[in-house]
């Protein structure tokens, strides 16, 4: 039983890192014009940066399809990048943005940094000069920061 939490572990872990590079380097970078949808204020509820999350959800279902006969790795890192989804959900699109109204601003300091790095990283609203492009890997700087 321990081999598949690695192997959820490390497809979690997977997309934390291919994300951070993904957002700093592609979405503020050549794929920008579908990014940008996220910088702007819209009165639609959908944006065109939400196809990224469709590629990343396709990845971690073929990986579930692909491994679920012999319930390989590649199942287990699909679980871990489904988790991985849910939780970005939970934090980006509904804490954060508040797309869904589910919760209040976070209280506990580790979601308070990860908040905190968020709305700092969306100050711009141009393809330079943003910061902190991870969700769960943020600055210390935003988790020592009081309260203003």
């Amino acid at each position: 039983m321990l081999l598949p939490i690695i192997y959820i572990a490390l497809g979690f872990a997977a997309m934390e890192f291919s994300g951070w590079f993904i957002h700093k380097y592609l979405m503020h970078g050549p794929l920008w014009m579908i990014h940008k949808t996220h910088h702007q204020h819209s009165k639609s509820f959908f944006e065109w940066n939400d196809l990224f999350s469709l590629l990343f959800g396709g990845v971690a279902v073929l990986l579930i399809f692909l491994g679920a006969e012999s319930m390989d790795f590649r199942f287990w890192m699909g679980v871990g990048i489904t988790l991985y989804g849910g939780l970005y959900f939970v934090l980006h699109d509904v804490l954060v943005h508040r797309r869904l109204t589910w919760f209040s601003k976070p209280k506990h300091p580790f979601l308070k940094g990860i908040y905190k790095a968020h709305q700092a990283h969306h100050k711009t609203n141009q393809k330079e000069d943003a910061v902190s492009f991870g969700l769960f890997l943020v600055p210390k700087e935003f988790f020592n920061s009081k309260e203003k």
